[in-house]
């Protein structure tokens, strides 16, 4: 039986269960493979060169999919901005109506162009400051991302086992649980918190439909929960990386006194990481990935993944937590 809350609600979707935006790896194939399992499926903007090329990429997403499915936009604080304001609106123009979005205050920019319009705006934060901050000025949802997840987790390293359940504690609006997430027991310790469903990125790269060469998915496999490198703290800008031989040699750089941006620039420039994921030479860059692979353990497809998901998450409930529950007459004699 499906589990209905208020995301399935608003999203009309049938499983409490999101794609995380990632850039070079939400595209139409997985976007699509997720919505038809029952999940909502994302396409990353970014991942597109022009605002005409998402355009295109959402009706090919559309011709692969009858489901709901949505748009990430995430502002990244860089030199040279794209033109933010353009993806929104050729997402809106090409019928898109449910909107993940993260990243810098310029994120605001963009809720103004989608609040034109009927839309569901998800906005991901890794801080309960931030998360209030986003429902008072209007989004829809939450997701609330722990120090557990890949990306950038923020710079209050708190795990989601706190960060939940103190933001369930003070936001009002839908909330989503972030980084970590692969399982039916996740899913299940999700809900208990006060989120109304989860956010997996680095476990759905872990599928067949996931545009990732099967050499980094096997490092999901290979890597345990000890398996990431957390990056760029000196600039207070966060991210946790997959442990390979060039992720250690970039913590090994900036491990130095005085390390600069500059001297691991070739290691971590996005069109290296795309190298990466398209020929699986992983000596050409790094690859997002957070503590879950400790958790993955195999490549299945997204329709696979999601029902195995739904199924233990019920199993738990029907069978561990039934079996833990005394009834309320023995629960008194015994005493």
């Amino acid at each position: 039986m499906p589990f209905k809350t208020r995301i399935t609600e608003l999203l009309g979707i049938e499983h409490p269960i999101v794609q995380g935006g990632m850039q070079s790896v939400g595209v139409a194939e997985l976007a699509s493979a997720v919505s038809n399992a029952g999940g909502l499926g994302l396409l990353t903007a970014l991942t597109q060169p022009t605002p005409d090329a998402l355009r295109a990429e959402v009706e090919r997403c559309r011709s692969m999919t009858s489901k709901p499915f949505g748009v990430n936009i995430t502002v990244f604080p860089t030199m040279m901005s794209p033109d933010y304001v353009a993806y929104a609106q050729a997402a809106l123009d090409a019928g898109v109506r449910i909107f993940e979005t993260a990243g810098t205050q310029a994120v605001t920019e963009v809720w103004e162009v989608l609040r034109k319009h009927d839309v569901v705006i998800l906005h991901k934060c890794t801080a309960v400051r931030h998360a209030l901050s986003a429902e008072r000025k209007g989004v829809d949802v939450i997701s609330i991302d722990g120090f557990e997840c890949a990306g950038h987790p923020g710079e209050d390293d708190i795990p989601g086992l706190i960060l939940i359940p103190a933001a369930a504690d003070k936001v009002k609006i839908p909330m989503l649980a972030s980084g970590g997430f692969g399982d039916g027991r996740g899913l299940l310790a999700a809900l208990a918190l006060g989120a109304d469903g989860i956010n997996m990125g680095t476990r759905f790269c872990a599928t067949v439909e996931a545009p990732i060469h099967p050499n980094v998915k096997q490092k999901y496999i290979e890597n345990d929960e000890r398996g990431s490198h957390l990056i760029f703290r000196n600039f207070k800008n966060t991210a946790r990386v997959g442990k390979s031989d060039v992720s250690d040699e970039v913590a090994r750089r900036l491990a130095q006194p005085d390390a600069k941006f500059e001297d691991v620039r070739e290691l971590v420039a996005g069109a290296a990481g795309k190298v990466l994921l398209e020929t699986g030479d992983l000596s050409k860059g790094v690859f997002w990935a957070g503590m879950v692979q400790g958790l993955i353990h195999d490549i299945p497809t997204c329709q696979q993944l999601i029902d195995r998901i739904i199924a233990e998450a019920e199993a738990i409930l029907d069978q561990r937590i039934a079996n833990m529950r005394v009834p309320a007459a023995a629960a008194t004699k015994a005493a």
